[in-house]
């Protein structure tokens, strides 16, 4: 087989889209077949720089290790990136190429960029024996549907067969299946096979008759009903999806391995960017992960986290205005550990410059690190590697400032000052030896008993994550059927469900 492909749709944002092609990745992989995940336009503020030094979304770099291959530019051709509520950084091919409102870009740029996506889709299907595609949101946004270069725009013009993913539990997945199908015009309905259940509880013989009735209403079947499966940790998609304050990530249930666990606080702050790095902490036995957005939540807390941001400036005045800024100046001062990343560490620096993110000019920073940042036009996008704390490690960069180090400990390529950290490399964390040092440190300081597990392995513990999505497939879905759909497009004679779109 060579070219076969799927557009994996979903009835909603977060209905499963991204952790279903991942598991349909993994399982076809495990099969003996060569595949390789496809987004063409995805809107996330969780990206990746894959070896040639393009960004693209993690959920698709993911999506690639779950195919055993190395990710490229050419599995994630349009990231944006959001700035607010109605502007987004477009990267094209892994690179910036300017800031444009969701009216522009729905209002005529998105269709220029039909022929580059297609291009590239088409470059991997030549290459490999499937390609499994992701939708965005959902099929049935009839107001996109003309500019459309995710969804059906793309199974039509690459005619591909599409299985419609549905999070049952979140309620009224029936509705949303045929009402996803019927508001689709008929030359996009030939192209949907059928549905997928996802996150179901509970006894599937309870779920049948209803499946039966959608049967005969639409003419489509259902190819599997997969069940809720918790701890899969795996990447997030949309920056801007959901509130995280109160979120805990979720951790490898193990006792900790010393007397005392490590609390862990990540400041939730606007347009949050790669929170994902702090995944590798939660995996460690004993370490608990919370997000936070109040002062009094770091009081208990044994580091605090500042992550990386899509708008730096803005996330240090909101810090100031929560009261959080004082409690991280409090606790620098008292010795207590803090770790700045990326956008996070800039807004630990003495000053900021920045022209181009914010507009905003001269801004004090909180003065925590000897540190200065200039924001550059340019976009910084690398794979830096090297040593810190006795330790082996790498990481990625994704950032306009420009930091100016005038002092203190070399950590990466930032600095410490006392037990205050801050570094541009996101994903340093997932290097085994150097987060049990860091760890290490972070307990001294805290004055805890905690103990990293020795044994634990990042790489290992998502190779896991990945299998068991795979399992998910293998175990509930009709694979079989799956295989036809992907090897010999979409079947014949589907039946049009009214009224249909124009």
């Amino acid at each position: 087989m060579r070219g076969g492909g799927l557009l994996v749709a979903g009835t909603t944002s977060d209905a499963g889209k991204s952790v279903v092609t991942a598991g349909i990745c993994r399982w076809l992989v495990r099969e003996g077949l060569k595949v390789a995940p496809f987004k063409g336009q995805n809107m996330s503020l969780n990206s990746f720089v894959t070896r040639e030094g393009a960004e693209i979304g993690r959920a698709q770099a993911m999506q690639a290790q779950a195919a055993r291959v190395e990710p490229t530019a050419l599995m994630n051709p349009v990231l944006l990136k959001p700035g607010g509520d109605r502007s987004s950084q477009v990267v094209l091919m892994g690179r910036p190429v300017g800031e444009m409102s969701a009216r522009g870009y729905h209002g005529g740029r998105q269709k220029e960029l039909f022929e580059p996506v297609m291009a590239c889709l088409e470059e991997l299907r030549s290459t490999y024996d499937a390609v499994i595609c992701e939708g965005a949101g959902s099929p049935a946004e009839i107001n996109l549907r003309r500019t459309d270069i995710v969804n059906m725009g793309v199974a039509r013009a690459a005619r591909l067969p599409v299985v419609v993913v549905g999070d049952i539990d979140r309620g009224g997945v029936f509705a949303q299946f045929f009402g996803t199908t019927a508001l689709l015009a008929p030359e996009d309905q030939e192209l949907v096979a059928g549905y997928l259940v996802n996150k179901f509880r509970g006894d599937v013989s309870l779920l049948e008759p209803g499946l039966d009735m959608l049967h005969g209403l639409t003419g489509r079947r259902t190819f599997g009903v997969l069940p809720y499966a918790h701890g899969l940790g795996i990447d997030e998609e949309d920056g801007l999806r959901v509130s995280l304050r109160g979120t805990v990530r979720e951790s490898v249930v193990a006792p900790p391995v010393g007397a005392d666990v490590l609390r862990v606080a990540v400041c939730a702050v606007p347009l949050m960017s790669n929170f994902t790095d702090v995944d590798a902490l939660a995996a460690e036995p004993g370490v608990v992960v919370r997000f936070v957005d109040r002062p009094e939540e770091l009081v208990d807390a044994d580091l605090v986290v500042v992550p990386g941001t899509r708008g730096t400036v803005r996330a240090l005045a909101w810090l100031r205005e929560r009261g959080l800024a004082d409690a991280l100046v409090r606790r620098a001062a008292e010795g207590r550990p803090v770790l700045g990343i990326c956008g996070g560490f800039q807004v630990l620096g003495e000053h900021i410059d920045d022209e181009v993110e914010s507009r905003a000019g001269a801004v004090a920073g909180l003065g925590l690190l000897p540190v200065r940042v200039r924001f550059a036009r340019e976009k910084t996008l690398a794979r830096p590697s090297g040593e810190a704390l006795g330790e082996p490690v790498e990481g990625y960069e994704i950032h306009h400032g420009v930091a100016e180090v005038l002092g203190g400990e070399a950590f990466l390529d930032g600095c410490r000052a006392g037990s205050v950290w801050g570094t541009h490399w996101h994903g340093s964390l997932e290097s085994d030896g150097f987060r049990r040092a860091f760890l290490r440190e972070v307990a001294a300081a805290a004055g805890r008993r905690f103990v990293p597990a020795p044994g634990t392995s990042f790489a290992a513990l998502r190779e896991e994550q990945l299998d068991r999505l795979g399992d998910l497939i293998e175990e509930h879905a009709d694979t079989d059927a799956l295989l036809r759909l992907i090897e010999n497009g979409p079947p014949p004679g589907l039946p049009f469900v009214p009224p249909g779109a124009p």
